[in-house]
């Protein structure tokens, strides 16, 4: 599962031909969710509060970053990587 982006301990991440919606897989600390790109819901897991934040706040700023990895991905195409939350 290719790394798109990492930030303060986040790792975010995106499997090749993942079933829909188009949504990306996070990793933090003992913690791992999935969040729906379109409407940046938490799909399944768990995040603690503030990395939750962390995470949102990135995924809001590069959502057509997200979309257009989330196509390569669907096509077998490696992603780009994205910015880390500055």
């Amino acid at each position: 599962m290719p790394e798109i982006s990492r930030f303060y301990g986040i790792i975010i991440r995106m499997y090749y031909g993942d079933h829909e919606p188009p949504h990306f897989h996070i990793k933090y600390e003992n913690y791992e969710a999935k969040i729906s790109i379109a409407d940046l819901k938490m799909l399944t897991g768990h995040l603690s509060r503030r990395a939750l934040l962390h995470v949102l706040e990135w995924a809001f700023e590069h959502r057509q970053e997200l979309f257009e990895d989330w196509e390569l991905m669907k096509n077998g195409k490696p992603p780009k990587k994205i910015n880390p939350l500055d």
